[in-house]
């Protein structure tokens, strides 16, 4: 399939979406599809972000990627772009990935850490460079590059973000989980106004209105599987200056990120899957191993997120908590 949308620029609201599972493990395929129509039905929603955290691409084999990335086009590539997750420990296997999202459709990479250099790769920039500049060599499409928070091994430091920023100019944006306002903040400030401007899209989702009002290009959150239609409010309200219906969106969205990022946050998105079932939009809540079904006691204060939130389709779980 040909690529739909080359002269796209990652920005605006970038739900990440969820991959159902049937009983046995193997992938829903028509779930997937039905879900995706969910999403690409939201009016406002700029792209899909598929094969990456909340697809549980850690669990996906390669053949598995390429088929969720195929259905993935044939459900919404011809309405929306498609940015497909790079997640690799080596440079030549992300490589080789970026290179079959370029010839399958995709309209953007999004580039993980590699988990290789989680054991001091910080004090070694040029290998983050390097593995940059092994995936542009591979694809020519724009890479959205992961940022993970510094507090850990993987993140990118500052100084290294504008080394890769000026020596791979398919960067064309960040998601941004660096996890401390203040870094948001410069992240924000310095690299959307570069010569060759990054876009910064969050995905602190946990504290979304506090971080779009400091001026983000968009988010990438795996929240909008589920309420895309309160992010899309959210974003639109802050770009025109409206803080009442900023205000009035995010009191919504307060309740579902409370459940969704509870400790532990490996549970997030299977509390993503537990909640489209809760609303009716997916069959089932089956997630891989190693990750596991919630509790009783988890889903029942999912149920009164749905109600404190007010969701579609959320109807008799506010009856009931009323």
């Amino acid at each position: 399939m040909a690529r739909k949308f080359p002269d796209w620029v990652p920005e605006g609201v970038i739900p990440a979406v969820l991959l159902p599972f049937r009983d046995d493990f193997s992938i829903d395929e028509a779930s997937y599809r039905k879900h995706l129509a969910d999403i690409a039905g939201v009016g406002g929603v700029g792209a899909v972000t598929t094969n990456a955290h909340s697809t549980e691409v850690h669990a996906l084999s390669g053949d598995e990627q390429r088929r969720v990335l195929d259905l993935t086009l044939e459900a919404v590539g011809d309405r929306l772009p498609v940015v497909n997750g790079i997640y690799a420990d080596g440079s030549h296997l992300a490589a080789e990935l970026a290179r079959a999202a370029d010839q399958g459709g995709a309209s953007a990479l999004l580039v993980f850490p590699p988990q290789s250099l989680s054991m001091g790769g910080q004090l070694r920039p040029e290998m983050a460079i390097a593995h940059f500049k092994r995936v542009a060599e591979a694809s020519d499409l724009p890479i959205i590059l992961f940022e993970y928070p510094l507090s850990g091994p993987l993140g990118y430091p500052f100084e290294t973000l504008l080394r890769i920023f000026e020596e791979v100019p398919q960067v064309k944006a960040i998601k941004d989980w660096c996890g401390e306002p203040m870094v948001h903040e410069r992240h924000i400030r310095a690299f959307q106004a570069l010569p060759r401007p990054v876009n910064v899209l969050t995905t602190h989702s946990a504290w979304l209105l506090s971080s779009l009002v400091l001026g983000c290009a968009g988010l990438l959150s795996g929240a909008g599987s589920v309420i895309a239609d309160l992010q899309v409010a959210l974003f639109e309200a802050v770009k025109r200056g409206d803080l009442g219906a900023a205000e009035a969106a995010n009191e919504r969205i307060y309740p579902m990120v409370q459940a969704f990022y509870a400790p532990p946050f490996l549970d997030m998105h299977n509390r993503m899957k537990e909640a489209l079932v809760l609303l009716g939009r997916l069959p089932r809540a089956v997630v891989r191993p190693p990750l596991m079904k919630l509790s009783e006691a988890e889903i029942a204060r999912l149920r009164r997120a749905i109600a404190a939130a007010r969701l579609e389709g959320g109807e008799a779980l506010r009856v009931a908590a009323e």
